[in-house]
């Protein structure tokens, strides 16, 4: 299949034979840089190896090409603030190239748009991203706990950890219900038990510990009843 066979090329070129110093150099140098053009030899005859037939050469040579032109464009583009995002951007669209090529060759076909089974299940995973989370802060909206004074417990937090944190709990549970795991549901409920555990016992707040319970609940209630529903 040339889908897997490019995919595998791609994931030996640009991570496990590509060195951190040639990456310094690319993004130092940018097009000058000499390691992106290494790179993208390596990346051409790995592609031309792992399909294996001389007649697909100029299949190597797209692959190639197009991995030139993407780096060009994050190397030129990028900058410290941007750096995440073009790394992600910079991915999907070599990802996306070689599912063209895969596309072309047939292998790929969108007869799983009319799959219903299939369309439930993304119709699920969705809902229990952004629109559970903000079903759940709506529900929880009339018992947020208010700071209260020197019992407040100040401490760091990633921006946006908590949605974050939901969202994936919420699809791992559902994961979990779909393929017949449920033991796995118990798991993540223990698991974020202990976690959390220790900032509520230092907390001392018995508002903000059923505040909490409440919004675990929640989370992890929509994500079974959601999978149960979709069963």
């Amino acid at each position: 299949m040339i889908f897997i066979k490019l995919i595998l090329a791609h994931l030996l070129g640009d991570f496990i034979l590509q060195p951190n110093s040639w990456v310094a150099d690319k993004e130092n140098y940018k097009l000058k840089s000499k390691f992106l053009y290494f790179h993208i030899l390596i990346h051409t005859g790995l592609s031309l190896l792992f399909l294996w037939d001389l007649q697909l050469w100029w299949v190597a040579v797209l692959v190639g090409v197009t991995h030139f032109i993407i780096d060009a464009a994050k190397l030129t583009f990028q900058n410290v603030k941007t750096k995440k995002r073009w790394f992600f951007i910079d991915q999907l669209l070599h990802v996306l190239v070689i599912a063209g090529v895969s596309f072309y060759f047939q292998e790929f076909s969108f007869s799983f748009l009319q799959n219903q089974e299939f369309l439930k299940i993304i119709m699920a995973a969705l809902f229990l991203t952004t629109p559970a989370s903000i079903f759940i802060k709506i529900l929880l909206s009339s018992w947020t706990p208010a700071p209260d004074g020197a019992n407040t417990i100040q401490t760091e937090s990633l921006s946006s950890a908590g949605k974050y944190i939901g969202i994936l709990e919420r699809l791992l549970v559902f994961t979990f219900i779909m393929v017949n795991h449920w033991e796995g549901v118990g798991f993540m409920v223990a698991a974020k038990s202990v976690f959390r555990f220790s900032d509520l016992a230092q907390a001392k707040q018995r508002k903000l510990t059923e505040y909490v319970l409440i919004g675990t609940l929640l989370s992890f209630g929509l994500a079974v009843l959601t999978g149960i529903i979709i069963k």
